[in-house]
Formats: structure tokens, C-alpha cells, sequence
């Protein structure tokens, strides 16, 4: 599965921002996608995921309630829509894949596949 994260940019706090990640590959629809992010400095961090239908949804709690992870199969898509944005969200967006489908995988090595991310800065 090869991924290609996009939609970053510049924004103001309080404002809204949609990521897309277009995957290739066959496996797609089967495979549980997450959005991680990297801040400046600091280690990489669990975002959001999402199972392999569309139905569960998994959120770190700084994220919960302010992101929305939703899923286009037919698109082989999977969007991060974010509400609220705040400075603290500031971070470089990564997608990432797994094959085993559910949506509570919330760890860097338990991702098999790894897009180039995204940059978004939130200005206060």
C-alpha cells in the first residue's frame, strides 16, 4: 500500500482543515487507517483511526470531539476533518495503514505501511 497524504496549510486558530491520504493498492477497504502526527521536537503521536468499514472510529483525547477520521472506500480515501484547530495542533500529519482491520491500533510500530506527511501550522 503506498500513501499520499494532502491538505495541509496554514490556518488560524479556531479555524477548520480537511486531510485527505489516497491510497493505492488492492487491500485498501481491508486495512485499518490512522492519521499520526509529529510536532517539532517531540515524537511522533496517535491522531485518529479508523476500522476497516468505516463504523469504528478511534480518537486520542486531545483530538476527541474537534476531529472527525471518515473513510471512501470506493475512493480508496481517508479523510481527517479538523474543527477547532488549535496552536498546540501544529504538527507535520502523517497516514498510515495496517492490515488487520479494527480500530483501536494506536502505536507507530504497529503500522505496516507510512505516507509522506503534511505540514499544518495553526496560527494563534
Amino acid at each position: 500500500v503506498q500513501l499520499q497524504a494532502s491538505g495541509g496549510g496554514l490556518v488560524q486558530a479556531g479555524d477548520s482543515l480537511r486531510l485527505s491520504c489516497a491510497a493505492s493498492g488492492q487491500r485498501f477497504s481491508g486495512y485499518t487507517m490512522a492519521w499520526f502526527r509529529q510536532a517539532p521536537g517531540k515524537e511522533r503521536e496517535f491522531v485518529a483511526a479508523i476500522g476497516w468499514s468505516g463504523d469504528s472510529t478511534y480518537y486520542a483525547e486531545s483530538t476527541e470531539g474537534r476531529f472527525i477520521i471518515s473513510r471512501d472506500n470506493a475512493k480508496n480515501t481517508v479523510y481527517l476533518q479538523m474543527n477547532s484547530l488549535k496552536p498546540e495542533d501544529t504538527a507535520v500529519y502523517y497516514c498510515a495503514a495496517d492490515w488487520r482491520g479494527y480500530a483501536t491500533i494506536t502505536t507507530v510500530p504497529e503500522y505496516d505501511y507510512w505516507g509522506p506527511g503534511t505540514l499544518v501550522t495553526v496560527s494563534s
